[in-house]
């Protein structure tokens, strides 16, 4: 009997080149960078590249609807057919203002926890944004140092400033390896608070 893959902890930043493979083995692109949709909670693609050393930009890119699965070593999709017209899957304008990277993270009762460094996610057949890197301000003693910080399920997003519960600082995690476990104690505790 094979037991299924547990699921994935990994920062956005390790997806940028890895290859995109079809299920038929084909290796057809690899991962340029992760496009987020403008709310902030979810994938809404990826923008490709040639596979290769010297490898070239591709006009196309890979919604997140294309996507069969992520593993820990590859993008799988069905064939190239998924791919669309780089331009739709998020205009100039909208990708930009999606951009978290540099913003800053405070808490609902104006704390400044950091910059965010990175986007931490979740899952196996589908990703799910739960999580800042951040370079952590003076407000959780360690400044300077990268921490991560778990989201709630729904957060408010603006272009410079991304706002979480006050309960945010209590989950705060070093590393990966425990950050799952963190998160769904953190939304736990604010479902039960909601209650």
């Amino acid at each position: 009997m094979i037991t299924p893959a547990p699921a994935l902890v990994l920062r956005a930043s390790e997806l940028i080149g890895r290859p995109v493979v079809t299920l038929g083995g084909e290796l057809v692109a690899e991962i340029k960078d992760v496009v987020f949709e403008h709310a902030g909670g979810r994938i809404a693609g990826f923008t490709l590249r040639n596979p290769g050393l010297f490898s070239r930009s591709r006009k196309d890119a890979l919604p997140w609807a294309g996507v069969h699965g992520v593993g820990r070593d590859a993008v799988m999709v069905a064939d190239e057919t998924v791919f669309i017209p780089a331009k739709e899957l998020a205009p100039r304008k909208q990708a930009r203002k999606a951009d978290v990277l540099q913003d800053r993270v405070l808490t609902d009762n104006g704390r400044d926890l950091g910059r965010v460094v990175d986007v931490v996610l979740h899952g196996g057949t589908s990703l799910e944004v739960v999580g800042y890197e951040v370079q952590a301000s003076e407000t959780l003693g360690t400044a300077g140092q990268r921490v991560l910080i778990p989201l709630p399920d729904t957060m408010a997003v603006s272009g410079e400033h991304l706002i979480v519960p006050a309960a945010a600082t209590e989950f705060v995690s070093e590393d990966l390896a425990g950050f799952g476990a963190a998160v769904d104690a953190f939304r736990s505790r604010l479902r039960e608070e909601a209650s």
